[in-house]
């Protein structure tokens, strides 16, 4: 594996370690969302949300692009392929598919959101 492609690994795993970033991958699997959308059930400030993003956009989890005056979220899910091929690797875990993935987020983590 490439140096390039370690470090880019690194920032996966590192995003994906922390409960906020996991719930704020779970809210983008329903769609694109504002970035005041995505921090509205947080308990951050909007701050500390964009911090979030930011690590999660370095990772290449999620884009964001400017629509107008709104800032706007998108999930990339193929940006964790080269996670699951990692995993697979080993041999010892069973295949990861993201349709397994995106159920784990929606279930799993949906208790870490707040609740309404």
């Amino acid at each position: 594996m490439s140096d390039a492609a370690e470090t880019r690994l690194d920032a996966i795993f590192a995003a994906l370690a922390d409960p906020t970033r996991r719930a704020i991958l779970t809210m983008l699997l329903e769609d694109d969302m504002a970035v005041t959308d995505v921090a509205a059930p947080l308990p951050m400030s909007l701050a500390a949300v964009s911090k979030h993003l930011a690590i999660l956009a370095g990772a290449g989890l999620i884009s964001q692009e400017k629509r107008g005056r709104v800032k706007w979220c998108k999930l990339e899910p193929d940006a964790l392929r080269a996670a699951s091929v990692w995993m697979q690797a080993f041999g010892q875990f069973e295949p990861v598919h993201l349709d397994a993935f995106e159920r784990f987020l929606e279930i799993d983590l949906a208790r870490d959101l707040p609740a309404d």
